[in-house]
């Protein structure tokens, strides 16, 4: 995140080194949001004074890991220490002036803490190095603005966007242009290259693209915009919320995520500009992308508890259709070319694009596990064999699972991804054992909908 457009920092006289108190004061923040997520993707902060920055920085800021969520940690437990990364320091004056966010990694005891999704993804990505490999990642965050009523239910927070199909309606997009251009102008401050803010597929629904960076990058990036999108909204007097599936009869909100990897300045998915044959498959890509795309439709279902983390989740996957006619979410583990049915669509020979993953996704976990997943099968030089046609997919592609408690299954079941937390197989089950307590916990109420099905049925 160091693209902010930054003033001159000096070194401290005393240190000969910039310090986080340097940046803070070279861009007059007063105050810093030292940051960090839980398994579940709840942002953690303390709010630190700019006058303590130096003991920030030192390791001193100590979170009780059991009461900041699922992290790995027991009431009993030695303190999560925030380390923050000066590289993500991020100012936000827009939210408030002279506030700035800074994304830390837990540490316990000195070390990093492998239960802290940041710290996840760092892993994963040294592996990715170890042999010679960078990842960069674009994300396509989506999101619904509402008010929730007195009785519970939700409604758009715009009242004239109720057609069925307004998917880039430019009137919609203009009586948000107030909340639309201050998100744009916010993550263009901050030099992230917003390019396009449009209307989606469902009725209240917005997506607002930004540029592909480093997997960490963008990652940070994922958190910090719900954050200000949040935020904005709030004081809007809207709600923005990026639930997967809020209104039954509605497309569900997304997030996808575009990969790709390199070695320093070379891509590594293009199969040599158009030259290599690619075994007739007419996409373009290297054997070592191919590869990446078989491990991906290999480890598909137990990469769903991190890309589909919620009971809501598979409300969204499993819908049949939507009030526009598509649902946009795909229902097996396929692949194939410029089709938005896929699993993973290839747009071109540059990148891939990971379709599953809904907004309740975890960007560091679900880019870490996906990561994870690509490279096992380049590790095993897999063959994902012919892409899928339009709208199709191979008879033995496997189903997506059905549910949070399929997915959870199906990760216990696959040993690559249930290891890929940190090298640590303890982490993916201690991940499904809290996955699986949230389905039954949701199991266990009884719903409205029981009640008319049930009631006088016997």
């Amino acid at each position: 995140m160091t693209s902010v457009a930054t003033p001159a920092v000096s070194a401290s006289p005393l240190t000969d080194r910039i310090s986080l108190a340097d940046i803070a004061r070279a861009h007059d923040v007063r105050f810093i949001l030292a940051t960090f997520v839980d398994m579940t993707g709840k942002p953690c902060a303390k709010l630190v004074p700019v006058e303590a920055a130096d003991e920030l920085e030192s390791g001193a800021m100590g979170f009780a890991g059991y009461a900041a969520g699922l992290i790995g940690q027991k009431p009993q437990d030695a303190d999560l220490i925030a380390v923050p990364d000066l590289a993500s320091f991020t100012p936000v004056p827009f939210i408030k002036e002279g506030l700035a966010i800074v994304h830390c990694d837990p540490h316990v005891n000195g070390q990093p803490w492998p239960y802290a999704p940041r710290v996840i993804l760092k892993n994963t990505l040294a592996r990715l190095a170890g042999q010679g490999m960078q990842a960069k990642i674009g994300a396509e965050v989506e999101y619904f603005l509402v008010h929730k009523n007195d009785d519970g239910t939700l409604s758009t927070a715009d009242a004239r966007d109720d057609s069925p199909r307004p998917c880039y309606d430019a009137r919609g997009v203009t009586r948000m242009y107030d909340h639309l251009t201050s998100i744009s102008e916010a993550m263009n401050s901050l030099g992230w290259g917003n390019y396009a803010n449009d209307h989606e597929d469902a009725a209240g629904q917005f997506e607002q693209n930004f540029n592909y960076a480093d997997a960490l990058t963008t990652a940070d990036r994922v958190v910090s915009l719900r954050y200000i999108l949040n935020i904005l909204a709030e004081q809007g007097g809207m709600t923005a919320t990026f639930m997967p599936k809020p209104f039954t009869d509605r497309t569900g909100t997304g997030l996808h995520f575009h990969l790709s990897l390199w070695s320093g300045v070379e891509a590594l998915f293009p199969g040599n500009d158009g030259q290599t044959d690619d075994g007739g498959r007419g996409l373009g890509l290297s054997a070592l992308a191919y590869s990446f795309i078989a491990g991906i439709l290999e480890h598909a279902p137990a990469l769903q508890a991190f890309l589909a983390p919620t009971v809501n989740s598979y409300k969204r996957s499993g819908a049949t259709t939507s009030s526009s006619g598509a649902t946009w979410s795909p229902r097996k583990a396929s692949f194939g070319g410029n089709d938005r049915t896929h699993m993973i669509r290839v747009p071109d020979n540059k990148r891939i694009e990971l379709r599953s993953g809904d907004g309740s996704a975890n960007p560091y976990l679900a880019i870490a596990t996906a990561i994870s997943a690509g490279l096992d099968g380049v590790e095993k030089a897999a063959d994902p064999g012919m892409p899928s046609g339009p709208g199709e997919s191979k008879p033995d592609a496997h189903l997506l699972p059905a549910t949070l408690l399929h997915a959870v299954e199906a990760l216990r079941r696959d040993p690559v991804i249930l290891a890929s937390l940190s090298g640590d197989a303890e982490i993916g089950k201690y991940y499904a054992d809290a996955k699986e307590e949230e389905f039954l916990t949701w199991h266990n109420q009884v719903s409205d909908w029981e009640i008319r099905t049930y009631l006088t049925s016997i």
